[in-house]
């Protein structure tokens, strides 16, 4: 049984203001924000997120980490040192734990050309104190977190262009000490993790597969290519987007460019007890990006030029339990 998680909180960075979104029981359509936050004059926000209670916002800069409460006041800061005046390609990215009392913050430092590699690093997320760091071995542009919705471990899937993309997974301990543990693939980008925790879904780097992992092992549970879609592989790539829309079903992204050089794409869910296709799924979006499963049966898509959009379907009906290969 799945214990029942608090409203998942969705934060938009947008025209030099935070906003974030709460995907509670009754947020659907266009999406109101339940709070805005208003970062430091010079500050420009690549990432943000903010605590359950809504009265505080960590964001991250190119340069720096920030804590403010929801009035503007400042908590704590922590400065990247050396300052960096690469303008583009690297972005630092942060999230909150599952408890809200710590905050975790990737650092493309080696992109930033600050003279060393990569940084992960664990925060007190009501003083700012350092209570963790690893030192990574990557150069990547940027990165996401995934919080495991049961154990309040953290996953990093960092991207590193064309040389690949690297999963880890920080694991804090009753002692307050963290584990981190570092997947030995270095060519999958995860892409969400499932709403009971026990799977994760990754990509392909090279777009030729998408495929489904135990956690926290990461051994691989059954694997799906192009052609399992009824695609040519030669023309048609798996999407780094999708994810879990509930439990038992995962949305995969598929797309690739006709003969007139249009691109195209398309939603697809998967039995993930089952390992296979179950159909295509229609939904409006933009672009192949644009579709955040929730995990609950809905998903959001941007707004046209306005806030997040939440749409949902009938309950999908739970799959009989069968060997996922």
């Amino acid at each position: 049984m799945i214990p029942e998680q608090p409203p998942k909180i969705v934060t938009r960075e947008d025209d030099g203001w935070i906003r974030a979104y709460v995907m509670d029981a009754g947020s659907f359509g266009a999406l109101e924000p339940a709070a805005v936050f208003r970062p430091r004059a010079g500050d420009e926000a690549v990432a943000s997120a903010v605590r359950s209670d809504m009265e505080r916002v960590v964001y991250t800069t190119r340069n720096a980490v920030v804590c403010l409460t929801r009035a503007g006041d400042l908590v704590w800061e922590s400065v990247f040192e050396p300052h960096s005046d690469v303008p583009h390609g690297h972005r630092p990215d942060c999230v909150l734990s599952l408890d809200g009392r710590t905050a975790w913050v990737y650092r493309p430092d080696a992109m930033a050309l600050r003279g060393g590699g990569d940084q992960w690093v664990v925060y007190d997320a009501d003083s700012g104190a350092v209570l963790a760091r690893r030192e990574l071995e990557t150069a990547g542009h940027g990165a996401g977190h995934h919080v495991h919705p049961v154990d309040g471990s953290v996953y990093l899937s960092i991207g590193e262009g064309q040389d690949g993309s690297v999963i880890l997974r920080g694991v804090p301990g009753a002692d307050g000490e963290v584990r981190f543990v570092t997947y030995p693939s270095w060519d999958r980008c995860l892409i969400g993790l499932a709403p009971g925790g026990r799977q994760f879904m990754t990509v392909d780097h090279g777009q030729e597969d998408v495929a489904f992992h135990d956690h926290p092992s990461g051994d691989v549970l059954f694997t799906l290519p192009v052609g399992a879609f009824g695609y040519d592989p030669e023309d048609t790539c798996v999407e780094w987007s999708g994810g879990y829309l509930t439990p038992d079903t995962a949305v995969v992204t598929l797309g690739g460019e006709r003969a007139d050089e249009e691109e195209w794409f398309r939603h697809y869910l998967i039995d993930v007890h089952t390992g296979t296709v179950s159909g295509e799924f229609a939904v409006e979006a933009r672009h192949p990006y644009e579709l955040e499963p929730l995990g609950d049966g809905s998903w959001i898509t941007g707004g046209p030029d306005g806030p997040p959009v939440r749409r949902s379907r009938a309950p999908l009906p739970s799959a009989p339990a069968g060997p996922a290969g």
